[in-house]
């Protein structure tokens, strides 16, 4: 049972982490179906951790991993009307102005975020947000530790270049 108790265990310290990781690789608060298979792939894949990484960087492959195959699986329509659904059932919710700021600041930085080329994307997700050391997030994507560090650089550049060119919020605010 030492299988069953060390991914307990796992999931008792890292399953913010995964959770948070998943919520912004996928841009949805919806990701506990997500977790639970992270978690479970993880259980059946337990013999093939050989300590060579930590286990969240461990887990957070597997999480990046089940998050690919499962909109692999879906289709466009599905994921356009979940999207839309989410909308409107938003839409029909009373915010106070600082919630809606807020919303709008997330959803600015998530839409600034998906806008970056893929490796871009994927290294600002692993470091910024699951907060990976450069050596575990190179292991999660298979890149040198130089080569994350300088695709994070070159990609926080960029992702500050939209946020400025989105002016959005002073537009919005002043």
């Amino acid at each position: 049972m030492e299988r069953g108790h060390q991914i307990e265990t796992w999931f008792i310290q890292y399953e913010k982490d995964v959770t948070n990781y998943l919520v912004y690789y996928t841009g949805t608060t919806d990701v506990e179906d997500l977790v639970q298979e992270t978690f479970l792939r993880a259980f059946r894949a337990f013999s093939s951790f050989k300590n060579e990484s930590s286990p969240k960087t461990w887990l957070i492959s597997i999480a990046r991993n089940t998050a690919i195959d499962f909109y692999r699986k879906k289709s466009v329509w599905q994921r356009l009307k979940e999207r839309l659904d989410q909308e409107s059932s938003n839409h029909h919710e009373l915010q106070t102005e600082e919630k809606l700021i807020r919303k709008m600041e997330y959803a600015h930085l998530y839409d600034a975020i998906n806008k970056l080329k893929p490796n871009y994307r994927d290294v600002i997700l692993l470091r910024g947000i699951a907060e990976l050391s450069a050596k575990d997030a190179g292991q999660v994507l298979g890149w040198s530790e130089n080569k994350v560090n300088v695709t994070f650089f070159r990609a926080v550049k960029k992702l500050n270049e939209q946020l400025k060119e989105g002016d959005y919020f002073e537009s919005f605010i002043g």
